[in-house]
């Protein structure tokens, strides 16, 4: 029982960024189809599964270089995380990216995103297939940039098809 408090204690720390209570809060939105890339990812909680689901769309418009593509995707993202305790500040990031005025404001919040969700999965209870933690050194004037993906295959969401193949995979988050 003990070691189950402390995993618990573990994902509200680490997940997200924030700390305030909001879990019953649900958004139901139909409006951005899912990938049947991200559905070969099983999560244990449902919430989790759609956070999931629709951060590959956003993933897979921006590898694409879809501004317009990535304004709903991301709105929707947004939607999912504010209803999920401890995300409300990454829900604003994710506004920020269906607010921007163009590709490279989206591909740069994005970065600051996808610290936060990566963070949120690595914590959460994977019971089907692999998420890959997928980095391009290039990113950011050469900061670098990381997100996840379903396929370890490289598809850059920071140049799309300028640089479609520049990365690698740093880690890769199995079921327990």
């Amino acid at each position: 029982m003990n070691k189950y408090i402390g995993v618990v204690l573990l994902f509200a720390l680490f997940s997200c960024n924030s700390a305030t209570e909001n879990a019953n809060q649900t958004q139901d939105s139909t409006a951005v189809q899912v990938d049947s890339t991200a559905t070969s990812i099983a999560l244990d909680d449902q919430q989790v599964q759609e956070i999931y689901n629709h951060y590959i769309i956003l993933k897979d418009a921006l590898v694409a270089t879809n501004f317009e593509q990535a304004r709903p995707a991301a709105s929707e993202l947004s939607a999912k995380l504010a209803g999920y305790a401890g995300c409300e500040n990454t829900a604003l990031i994710a506004k920020k990216i269906a607010e921007a005025k163009n590709i490279a404001d989206q591909r740069k919040e994005f970065t600051f995103l996808s610290s936060d969700i990566i963070a949120l999965f690595k914590h959460a209870d994977l019971t089907a297939g692999t998420i890959y933690v997928q980095r391009c050194p290039m990113a950011n004037n050469g900061d670098g940039g990381e997100w996840l993906a379903s396929e370890k295959q490289i598809q850059n969401p920071y140049y799309g098809d300028e640089m479609m193949d520049c990365g690698a995979v740093l880690e890769e988050i199995h079921t327990k």
